[in-house]
């Protein structure tokens, strides 16, 4: 599997991933206490100081990756302005763009082996109820890094689907995407038969 961890170096790839993972956890938290519009927007602009430390091209990178939430975005914003609570839908969008884009920040800062690591000895203490910890682990690991693929490959039907028509695509994709996904998840559990399993 290719890794998600950029490949632009800051200091954050040498921190511990289970540090990161708490301050992402606290962070998180954080975000869900506070309702305050302007200390969102604080937030909000931290993280992206955040990106933009390391260079312009780390910065670009982590935005790619945070623009498939553009349709949620619009989405609860149109339903807050509809229903006269603005305020509260630009704090639920700046919520969900700062908590994305801190998770975003972690895989992209940390190996994926390494976060492995930290579930394994998060699950650990489940092995004694007899629970195979293993399933789990590889559930996370296939989450985290699939996640990303099968958004890029959505993006390249849809262009696909613009080079050959004018109209837009909309549902129209969604059979053949479900096709990719469904393919590409047997192609995943026939090489984890071939190399003996769970």
């Amino acid at each position: 599997m290719i890794s998600l961890t950029s490949p632009v170096e800051t200091r954050a790839h040498g921190w511990p991933a289970g540090a990161k993972l708490g301050v992402l956890c606290a962070a998180t938290v954080v975000l869900f206490a506070v309702k305050s519009v302007a200390w969102h927007a604080g937030f909000a602009s931290v993280m992206l100081l955040a990106y933009a430390l390391p260079g312009a091209a780390f910065f670009k990178t982590g935005l790619r990756r945070l623009w498939v939430l553009w349709p949620f975005a619009l989405l609860v914003g149109l339903w807050h302005a509809f229903t006269g609570d603005a305020g509260h839908g630009a704090v639920i969008v700046m919520r969900m763009f700062t908590a994305v884009g801190l998770a975003n920040l972690v895989t992209m800062t940390t190996r994926l082996s390494d976060l492995m690591q930290v579930i394994r000895w998060l699950v650990s203490p489940l092995r004694r109820f007899g629970i195979n910890t293993r399933a789990i682990e590889l559930a996370v690991a296939l989450v985290v890094r699939f996640t990303p693929v099968l958004a890029d490959k959505g993006a390249a039907l849809t262009h696909a689907w613009r080079a050959r028509s004018p109209r837009r695509a909309r549902w129209r994709i969604l059979p053949p995407f479900m096709l990719l996904a469904i393919d590409d998840a047997e192609h995943v559990a026939e090489a984890l038969r071939a190399r003996g399993g769970l």
